[in-house]
């Protein structure tokens, strides 16, 4: 799937960062003293915003955030150090200026209704050395990036001299740019790979409405001129349309069973685009899998992001889609399927092996499991498993290429790979109906057997094919060497 494709990748992230704070209570009256509501104070908490939250759902993704902004000399810049500090995955690049003061929003919250957001921010310009700072930071930093995200604001620090660090950056380095535009004009974010405006800075740009799909077409050919490449629009209630020069335009309807709060959905749409492009999907794709974010982050209250096992399980929801038509998984992809097949009635059967050169009689194993339940998981040992077990000449294939072609057979629905000598943490993980081994196995012997024997699972022995091994063909394939001399 392609979430696992995030892990690891290094997003720069440019832009307007922020300290938001949450007050949360609860209103029971009307203040006395004026025609106020009294907030009962029952926690806060503070996040990194603005472009930190890009960072963040970066971050919570499976990725690695390097964030490049300005802060002042303040109380709310040393909170947003410690709240940096915290995650291993977010990187601090960040330019202090002592005359720029941190910006801070306080968002007071009765349930799910916001009741008065107080902010503090000055609007200093950033000074030109303070500029030339950044842009240095900017080069520095994308050379070990895989993609670059604008996080404009408009607070000051997307200057055109700025924008035009970023996709210098992208060029020299070959890695796409994902531009969240705040400006009126796209034209001034040329250069770019894709731009991700809302709705209203749309029409803003194109001087035209953007409220149905065939509003959206006809100011499509303007705004895309401007901006002189593809765009994809997020319209709130209204889902997504992806905008493409060259192919016909793409909307995909809102992803969300529910809707709380919409604070900080572009921050995930660009994190999501981002990480995907990285990753090297499709830019429809990495559209459609971050419309599927958005409909999560929007479901929760405040600034929030979204994890990678969220977004699988969501993704799992929409099973049609082109994004989950690979068979291997990691384990967090595993579980989030192998729990939509529980929620759906199916019996889920799991066996393990090296599988080094596959054969008749692996074949013949798996076609037989697969028929004594109704979805088949394949653990493979890794490479550094199977010598352990086997010895310093084995594996004949690497691990890669062993799970390519297992997750290729019919009879296989899920393939993963693990490390341990058993595969005893999948199975308590994935806690599978059956477990299903070869006849030369005893039901004592099968590792996890009992496990799965005690939450009412069970375990088959299934009749081998004689005369096939790995063993064999390798001793076979030795023979026919030293005969030819």
């Amino acid at each position: 799937m392609i979430v696992d494709d995030f892990h690891g990748k290094r997003i720069l992230v440019v832009g307007d960062i922020m300290l938001d704070h949450f007050v949360r209570g609860s209103v029971e009256r009307v203040s006395p003293e004026a025609p106020a509501l009294v907030l009962r104070i029952q926690s806060d908490y503070w996040a990194v915003g603005g472009a930190g939250n890009v960072a963040t759902n970066v971050s919570s993704l499976g990725g690695i955030g390097c964030l490049v902004g300005v802060v002042g000399e303040d109380d709310a810049a040393r909170r947003i150090d410690i709240l940096f500090d915290r995650d291993a995955n977010l990187e601090n690049h960040l330019v202090t200026y002592p005359s720029w003061p941190t910006i801070e929003k306080t968002r007071f919250i009765a349930g799910d209704n916001h009741l008065l957001r107080a902010d503090r921010e000055g609007a200093p310009a950033i000074a030109g050395a303070v500029e030339e700072e950044l842009v240095q930071r900017i080069e520095a930093a994308a050379a070990t990036c895989d993609a670059i995200i604008l996080s404009d604001y408009a607070k000051g620090v997307v200057t055109p001299a700025i924008i035009a660090a970023c996709v210098l950056a992208g060029r020299a380095h070959g890695i796409p740019v994902v531009a969240d535009p705040k400006r009126a004009n796209f034209a001034d974010y040329r250069g770019c790979t894709v731009l991700t405006p809302n709705r209203k800075e749309f029409s803003l740009a194109t001087k035209m409405p953007a409220d149905s799909d065939a509003d959206v077409e006809r100011a499509a050919p303007a705004a895309m001129d401007q901006f002189g490449g593809p765009i994809v629009l997020t319209r709130s209630e209204q889902g997504m349309s992806v905008l493409h020069p060259a192919r016909p335009p793409l909307h995909d309807g809102a992803r969300n069973r529910e809707l709380r709060d919409v604070s900080g959905a572009g921050d995930t749409v660009a994190a999501v685009i981002a990480l995907a492009l990285a990753a090297g999907a499709d830019l429809t794709d990495a559209a459609l899998t971050a419309n599927i974010a958005a409909g999560i982050v929007v479901g929760k209250s405040g600034t929030s992001s979204v994890v990678a096992s969220e977004l699988i399980a969501a993704m799992l929801q929409h099973a049609d889609s082109t994004m989950l038509n690979r068979k291997l998984a990691s384990l967090a992809t595993a579980k989030a399927i192998r729990a939509e097949w529980a929620r759906r009635g199916l019996s889920v059967g799991f066996t393990n092996g090296c599988f080094d050169i596959i054969h008749r009689g692996h074949v013949t194993l798996l076609n037989k499991a697969r028929k004594k339940c109704d979805r088949l998981i394949v653990a493979l040992n890794t490479d550094a498993s199977v010598r352990r077990l086997k010895g310093p000449a084995r594996p004949i294939q690497p691990d890669g290429a062993r799970a390519e072609v297992i997750a290729a057979l019919e009879a296989v629905d899920m393939a993963l790979l693990f490390d341990e000598d058993t595969p005893m943490g999948l199975i308590e993980a994935l806690q599978p109906d059956v477990i299903l081994k070869g006849s030369d196995y005893t039901l004592e012997t099968v590792v996890g057997g009992a496990f799965v024997q005690s939450y009412g699972g069970r375990v088959e022995l299934v009749d081998l094919v004689e005369g096939f091994s790995t063993s064999r063909i390798i001793e076979r394939s030795k023979q026919l060497v030293e005969a030819k001399g």
